[in-house]
Formats: C-alpha cells, sequence, structure tokens
C-alpha cells in the first residue's frame, strides 16, 4: 500500500496490541515513512516522544494496556504534532478536549488510517 504522503516523514506510533503495532510500523517503513516506536505505554511514549526533536505525525492507541493515552495527546498538541487517535470504543470514550482529532475505529483499516493522516498533516 502506498502512502506518498508520508514518504521521509516520522511516524509516532503509540499501540500496546503487539501484532498491531509491528504491522503498522511495517506498513509506514514500505511507504517510505520513518518511524519512532512504536511505544506500548503512556510512560514509555512521553519518554520516546521526548526524545526526538521532530516528529511529523502521531498514531495514538486511546487506551494502553487499562490507562488512556490523554497525556500523551496534550504533549503531542502542545508541540503541534498531527495525530489520529485509533480506538476500539465508540464516540463515547473520546473526551471533549479533542473534537478535531480524527479516530480511527479498530480493527484499523490501513486506507482510513492513511486518509485520516493525510487529512491532519494537511495544513
Amino acid at each position: 500500500m502506498m502512502f506518498s504522503t508520508l514518504k521521509g516523514r516520522l511516524v509516532f506510533i503509540v499501540e500496546d496490541e503487539y501484532f498491531l503495532a509491528f504491522e503498522l510500523k511495517d506498513e509506514f517503513l514500505a511507504a517510505g515513512a520513518r518511524v519512532l516506536g512504536p511505544a506500548p505505554s503512556v510512560e514509555q511514549a512521553l519518554t520516546l516522544l521526548a526524545s526526538e526533536p521532530r516528529v511529523d505525525a502521531a498514531i495514538l492507541n486511546l487506551n494502553l494496556g487499562g490507562e488512556m493515552s490523554f497525556p500523551v495527546a496534550e504533549a503531542l498538541l502542545s508541540r503541534g504534532i498531527p495525530f489520529v487517535f485509533t480506538t476500539g470504543y465508540g464516540d463515547g470514550a473520546l473526551d471533549e478536549r479533542y473534537p478535531q482529532i480524527a479516530r480511527c475505529e479498530k480493527p484499523t483499516n490501513m486506507q482510513a488510517l492513511h486518509a485520516a493522516l493525510t487529512t491532519a498533516l494537511t495544513p
């Protein structure tokens, strides 16, 4: 699958489901993107994010091992990094602070995720 808008960009993957995390990583690498992560927890995500001065976009799972990823969302927003939430939960799980952030349902549809990331990356 070709995600041309991601070529050369650093995509941060925050996902606790091992196989999905590495499927995402493989898809983005195949598209020519660089990948940071995957980070399986809020703590690891914040540490990785702090270690990288420039991140172009992020995929953020809403629930990381029972912990909501809102602290990571806040860190991404504070740095102006566009991101997309992925979740198996309904609309009610998203905090009202994030009406502008796209949400992709799990199981993850790679084409829908690409479309949402492309929209997020478009100024």
